[in-house]
Formats: structure tokens, C-alpha cells, sequence
């Protein structure tokens, strides 16, 4: 197995690094993971009847309910080591774009400067009828203590948090702009997603085609894992920050 030290002169190497981040470099800083069998939010409802736009678009009090303690974990969760290692290594010269399937905005709060939040983020809200947006700090005493959904002040309507649901399409100018950064880099590191989902789960796949080097740091399997040129099973909050460090 490759030690941290290598991987770290991988990555000091690397004319351009892209990190495709998941759930598992967030579960550190408390929040649930949507997947997992045993603490998963599907493993507890059906995503469909909360999480999708048609739930949304009938029942918008349901999904509010669902999403209210969801909120708050997200809102109030903060970085952990993971989160600012990978903001060092752009601190150390290293032209890096982390493409992200989390909605916590947490890489931006540890420091990192161009983040591809592919699956939306919870951070703010659009108004269903007008599009105005605004962030969700603002109505989130309102939502966690009155139970108020909330509501545009300029026209009224509900305002949906500007996260993908199911039977959305992803945003077109960041999947873009991520399907370019995989197709340009010459190092692709994976971490913590199991690389379920689609379709982001086939970026890895291109940066292949393109002849980039894969590493994953995942807790569990991928289906790429024979094609990685180093998988590391470790905790990111303990493996990240060593890589980090041996990068001069």
C-alpha cells in the first residue's frame, strides 16, 4: 500500500487536481449520510415521497417537516480536518477544483476557493414563482421555531432550497464546468464517495479516458477501485490532513 507520503508527492506533483468529494468527508462534521445502511435518511423514508420535485411541488409542508432537522444539522455543522487539508493543498500552490455531491457548503467555509457544488447546496433558496433568492439564515428561526415554510418577501410564493431533488436536472453550467475539469486534470482524487450515484458517479471515468491518475479514500468499495492507481481505506479526517502536511 502507497503511504501518505507518496500520495503526497502525487498530488505536489500534479499539474491540475480535481477532488470529487462525498458524503463521507462530511459525516466527520455531523452530518448524516444519505446512503448507508445502517444511519442512511433513506434507510429511514422513501426519498421519493420527501425528496423528490413532484413531493415538493404537492406537499411542500411534508417536505419541510422532513428537511427541518436536516437543516439545522447543516446550518450549524462546521469544517473538520478534512475540509481544511484539502483547502491547504490549494493554499500550497496547487491549482485544484473540488467537484462536491454535499449541499453543506462546508469546503467553502474551511477555505477552498473553486467548488462545483453539482448537487446543489442548502445554503440558499429560490422563489418557485419570481426566482429570487435568498439565504436560508434568514428564515430559519421561522422554519425551526414557528414552523412557518418559508416564503419570497417580495411575491409571496414558497421558496425552495436550491438543492438538486430527485427528478431534477443537475445544473447545467456547474455539470459543465465539472465535466471540464475532469477532462483537463492530470490527477483525479476521490474522496469519500462510494461512487453510487449518477451521473456524477461516471466522472472519474473520464478523467481515466483523459489519462489522469486515480486515487479514492473511501471507507467502503467503489467500482473503480481496480482501476485507482491507490485506494486508501482510512478515516479523511485523519488521512487528508497527513497528506497535507507532506506537501512542501
Amino acid at each position: 500500500m502507497m503511504g501518505h507520503l507518496e500520495l503526497a508527492r502525487i498530488i505536489q506533483n500534479a499539474e491540475y487536481l480535481v477532488v470529487l468529494t462525498g458524503a463521507g468527508i462530511s459525516t466527520p462534521s455531523g452530518i448524516p449520510d444519505f446512503r448507508s445502511d445502517k444511519g442512511g435518511l433513506w434507510a429511514r423514508v422513501d426519498p421519493m415521497e420527501v425528496a423528490s420535485l413532484s413531493a415538493f411541488r404537492t406537499n411542500p409542508q411534508r417536505f419541510f417537516e422532513w428537511m427541518r432537522p436536516l437543516a439545522v444539522q447543516i446550518i450549524g455543522a462546521k469544517p473538520n480536518p478534512a475540509h481544511y487539508a484539502l483547502a491547504e493543498i490549494e493554499e500550497h500552490g496547487i491549482r485544484t477544483t473540488i467537484i462536491t455531491q454535499n449541499i453543506d457548503g462546508l469546503h467553502q467555509k474551511a477555505g477552498s476557493t473553486n467548488v462545483l457544488e453539482v448537487h446543489g447546496t442548502l445554503n440558499t433558496l429560490t422563489c418557485v414563482h419570481c426566482s429570487n433568492q435568498r439565504c436560508v439564515t434568514d428564515f430559519m428561526d421561522a422554519l425551526v421555531e414557528e414552523l412557518q415554510m418559508p416564503r419570497c418577501p417580495q411575491c409571496g410564493h414558497i421558496l425552495k432550497p436550491d438543492v438538486i431533488l430527485y427528478e431534477e436536472q443537475l445544473p447545467v453550467r456547474i455539470w459543465q464546468a465539472a465535466e471540464k475539469a475532469v477532462a483537463d486534470c492530470d490527477v483525479l482524487m476521490v474522496a469519500g464517495s462510494s461512487l453510487e450515484v449518477l451521473p456524477v458517479a461516471g466522472l472519474p471515468l473520464r478523467a481515466l479516458e483523459h489519462g489522469a491518475n486515480l486515487i479514492v479514500i473511501n471507507q467502503s468499495e467503489t467500482f473503480l477501485d481496480d482501476r485507482a492507481a491507490e485506494v486508501v481505506r482510512d478515516d479523511l479526517a485523519e488521512a487528508l490532513p497527513r497528506i497535507a502536511n507532506e506537501i512542501g
